[in-house]
């Protein structure tokens, strides 16, 4: 399994602390290698990835969507996903 390419993504948490909400941001990675996908909670055969896709939410925040044969997950990030797609895309 030969690593292609990285990309972060954080998840945000909320919690009720002393009356008020907190955000806990926390950052990962996405990998793509020769043959799937991982993220800090889930592996993905390439196999069962039918297609990438990317929308800019605000000027900070944007969302991946891995389309599977499992359903679609979505990454929130603050990178531009675009050289992680084409080279999905190369290798799919």
């Amino acid at each position: 399994m030969k690593v292609i390419a990285n990309l972060p993504y954080i998840t945000v948490t909320r919690n009720i602390e002393e009356n008020s909400i907190c955000h806990k941001e926390e950052q990962h990675k996405i990998t793509l290698s020769t043959s799937e996908i991982s993220t800090s909670f889930e592996t993905f055969l390439l196999k069962d990835v039918l297609d990438i896709s990317y929308r800019i939410i605000s000027s900070e925040i944007g969302f991946l969507y891995l389309h599977t044969t499992r359903g679609m997950y979505s990454f929130q990030m603050r990178s531009n996903p675009e050289q992680f797609i084409e080279e999905f895309k190369k290798i799919k």
